[in-house]
């Protein structure tokens, strides 16, 4: 079975930092691209970021300058460094695999794999 552990959640202040990490089994990490969700309470999930060994990185215009993703290939993990963050960043944060060919695009509805969201509380 294919599962996605998201962690690193919390609660922090404004323009304190977090670092999610995503670590996955059951699939052959190379053949995905890893993206990180989240959705805040009355909100639709939104992409934050994407990373695949073959297309690099992509963000959301809303965390670019603040939140980097790393890769580690050989740990199947997928890190999210958040910095800055800000109230409007409170959220359940998750991270998801879609098959590599697919790129790149934050997708909702286009996601092979789930993990189960870690929450992200920031307070001003």
């Amino acid at each position: 079975d294919v599962q996605l552990q998201a962690s690193g959640g919390g609660w922090v202040q404004t323009g304190e930092s977090l670092r999610l990490s995503c670590t996955a089994s059951g699939l052959t990490f190379d053949d995905y691209a890893i993206a990180w969700f989240r959705q805040a309470p009355g909100k639709e999930r939104e992409g934050v970021a994407s990373i695949s060994t073959e297309d690099g990185i992509n963000y959301a215009e809303s965390v670019k300058g603040r939140f980097t993703t790393s890769m580690d290939v050989a740990k199947k993990t997928v890190h999210l460094q958040m910095n800055n963050l800000k109230p409007e960043d409170t959220a359940v944060y998750y991270c998801a695999a879609v098959d590599i060919d697919f790129g790149l695009e934050l997708d909702v509805s286009e996601q092979d794999y789930w993990g189960q969201g870690t929450q992200v509380t920031v307070s001003s």
